[in-house]
């Protein structure tokens, strides 16, 4: 059913922009959206309905190791009781053909050969098992940093896909935040965060987060980029300039929007600007 309703939705999606192409674009947005959204709540529940499959495989997997080394534990003790007492029954047998005085020193010596053995196999048993556990317990940790890893990038993948739908400027905002909280040192992030507030005219809150992506990352091209913006919004010629070359030395794909960034349109009259341009 969620195959056929996929499908549904993709061919109504489909034939919905063929119509919008050639009629009232603004109809088409109106019946799109509802749909993706749709489609998209969708998708999360079945990543849910996925991580609770795996959560519950994980408890299994862990249960079943749990009782195979239990099992072998529970084989080697026995085994090495049977052969304490074969250790035994040789050693009477040695000691009676080299012909001990008397039965209390046979039974002295064998009590004594018989707690020795089995100190030295309780001590390589209880080595041998601790080693066990404390590999079995690494695996387990492993395991649950994997999957809270997983977790964390599917609901920032999720976050990334609202934000590409979204419409309104500070809901994008809230939602780069949500990111944040999650990955607070996101440089990418950062940026386009950025980018939102340039376009609420929030510029010097738009410069201080270009700067603490710059310190986390000089080598992005857009934090240069987005941080020329800002100054050049704020009347910062110089600097302006200065990202800019950083910008395009980082990025030379950046020339072709030169022209028609609009925070650009001060520094038109530039001759260093102009120089770029070239």
């Amino acid at each position: 059913m969620k195959i056929l309703f996929k499908l549904f939705v993709f061919h109504f999606l489909f034939f919905s922009f063929l119509y919008g192409a050639s009629n009232d674009t603004n109809i088409s947005k109106v019946l799109n959206k509802p749909l993706m959204e749709r489609y998209i709540f969708d998708e999360l529940k079945e990543l849910r309905t996925n991580h609770l499959k795996l959560k519950e495989e994980l408890t299994k997997q862990i249960t079943s190791s749990e009782l195979s080394i239990s099992d072998r534990a529970l084989r080697y003790t026995t085994d090495t009781v049977n052969n304490v007492f074969y250790i035994i029954a040789v050693v009477s047998s040695l000691l009676l053909i080299i012909g001990l005085k008397s039965f209390k020193d046979l039974k002295e010596s064998s009590e004594l050969i018989v707690e020795t053995k089995i100190a030295e196999l309780t001590k390589n048993y209880e080595s041998r098992l601790s080693d066990i556990e404390r590999k079995a317990k690494q695996r387990f940790e492993l395991i649950t940093k994997t999957q809270e890893e997983v977790e964390k990038s599917q609901k920032i993948n999720s976050l990334w896909k609202r934000v590409e739908i979204e419409d309104d400027l500070q809901e994008k905002l809230n939602l780069y935040d949500e990111i944040l909280k999650i990955t607070p040192q996101d440089v990418e992030t950062l940026v386009y965060k950025a980018d939102i507030l340039l376009d609420l005219d929030e510029t010097r809150w738009a410069l201080s987060l270009c700067n603490q992506a710059i310190k986390l990352d000089d080598s992005y091209a857009l934090s240069h980029w987005q941080r020329a913006c800002a100054n050049a919004k704020l009347g910062n010629v110089e600097s302006s300039l200065e990202d800019i070359k950083e910008a395009l030395e980082l990025n030379p794909r950046l020339h072709d929007e030169l022209y028609n960034e609009e925070s650009f349109k001060v520094l038109h009259k530039n001759k260093v600007f102009k120089e770029l341009l070239k």
